[in-house]
């Protein structure tokens, strides 16, 4: 199989600051607050998805940890003040209060790696108007990027049914928007990825051995392979189909021996190939030698392989753009605000009633019915304080506490909460054909519910 390497993860370098990561109308809604006395009011703000993609039985939570970052990195610095204020973006008073910003609210979601469904309440932020308006649009573009890259990840986790998977998208999508990818399919059960920032940043564990372009750079394949098997011990990954497949596994096999770790697929029919390969490594003695496919797979192609004898895939373009979702459709909504600054002051609810974009007024809580069985079967939303059952999940945890990031954990924690929250799911939810969400989800209006 191809090499895995476990990066040491350093302190995450966000580099500039992520004020300016934001639509020019929180701006003006501030300054315009501002002027009229209501910026101070107490506000709550949530993220929800109205529905899930056409066919799509539940979503992937992604993105909390590169949120919280961003929150703490939300800094009006002198440059960005002198642009906002040159460019006639904001008047004086708000570059003043701009400069002074620092988010001092509360932030609870949903934990990183759990399912969610419509409507289901994955963050909630609280402060004034002012400070929590401003964080609309950076923690919309981080959980519907990483939402929907999670979401399609664990559908092709699933149809691979425990067989690895290789991240390999970076190139088919923005270099920063690639690292996200990375991160958000690792949280999913993806193994590995091919890049390296990823690695470097987030910890996810790296592979990779070599494209076409090496073999063809030899005077030819024999030479090519001999030099991969030089450098990188016979446990490497060949690739055998740049010239003719049978013959590339003959020449592997003959330089490796039964020790070869895998040979790459990433043309042809591959689940046709893959049995002839199968068939031919057997053969020569190489029975312990695995067979990876790559090629413009996704979670379909995937589960059409499944009944060959294929023992891993790499996953790039269907990946980093959300196999046709490439966006989680989340939005940011107002739910509830104060009459005054007070921290005591009545929150009174708010709710949009435009036509097909309707919200929900008041702050919520969500909990997850679980059975006698240990699966779940709904979604409970409340404007109340939920009382969960004995079997049942809370699922909002505390992010940030005034001010201060209270929800940061490793990565692997993300992964393994994934992995418990689809475990738990009916067996519909793994289904890839259309289909409604794997539960339904259920509002109840104030007052508390064992």
């Amino acid at each position: 199989m191809v090499p895995i390497v476990a990066l040491k993860v350093p302190l995450v370098d966000l580099g500039d600051g992520t004020a300016l990561l934001t639509d020019r109308y929180e701006l003006t809604m501030l300054q315009a607050a501002l002027r009229s006395g209501t910026a101070d009011r107490r506000a709550i703000f949530e993220v929800f998805a109205r529905h899930l993609p056409a066919g799509r039985r539940y979503g992937v939570v992604a993105g909390t940890g590169r949120l919280l970052d961003a929150i703490e990195a939300f800094r009006f610095d002198a440059a960005e003040l002198e642009f906002l204020t040159s460019n006639g973006i904001v008047d004086e008073p708000t570059a003043h209060w701009l400069e002074k910003y620092r988010f001092s609210g509360n932030v609870w979601g949903y934990a990183e790696g759990d399912c969610y469904f419509p409507d289901s309440p994955i963050l909630v932020v609280e402060g004034t108007f002012g400070e929590a308006v401003l964080l609309e649009t950076l923690a919309l573009s981080i959980l519907n990027h990483d939402c929907a890259i999670a979401s399609a990840a664990s559908r092709m986790v699933q149809a691979a049914q425990g067989r690895p998977l290789i991240e390999m998208g970076s190139r088919r999508t923005h270099e920063r928007a690639a690292v996200a990818a990375a991160r958000a399919a690792y949280i999913a059960g993806f193994t590995t990825t091919s890049n390296l920032e990823a690695g470097r940043r987030h910890g996810v564990p790296t592979a990779g051995t070599s494209a076409h372009s090496f073999t063809l750079l030899h005077d030819g394949e024999r030479h090519a392979f001999e030099a991969q098997l030089a450098s990188l011990g016979h446990g490497t990954t060949l690739l055998v189909d740049t010239y003719d497949v049978e013959r590339a596994v003959r020449t592997a096999v003959e330089l490796a021996g039964p020790s070869l770790g895998a040979v790459r697929i990433d043309s042809g029919d591959l689940g046709v190939v893959a049995r002839r390969v199968r068939d031919q490594l057997d053969a020569l003695g190489a029975r312990d030698t695995r067979i990876v496919v790559t090629g413009d797979l996704d979670e379909f192609g995937i589960a059409a392989l499944a009944a060959t004898p294929v023992d891993g895939y790499g996953v790039g373009t269907s990946l980093v753009t959300g196999s046709g979702a490439p966006t989680a459709s989340l939005v940011y909504k107002l739910v509830a605000r104060s009459d005054g600054p007070e921290p005591g002051a009545p929150m009174r609810p708010v709710a949009k009633r435009s036509t097909g974009k309707p919200s929900r007024g008041g702050r919520k809580t969500a909990v997850r019915r679980v059975d006698g069985h240990g699966v779940a079967y709904a979604e409970t939303v409340s404007t109340g304080q939920l009382v969960p059952g004995p079997r049942d999940r809370l699922l909002q945890v505390p992010l940030v506490r005034d001010g201060k990031v209270v929800g940061r954990e490793a990565l692997r924690e993300a992964r393994e909460r994934h992995a418990r929250s689809v475990a738990e799911l009916p067996t519909t939810a793994i289904q890839l054909s259309r289909g409604e969400p794997a539960i339904p989800t259920e509002f109840i209006d104030g007052g508390p519910r064992p």
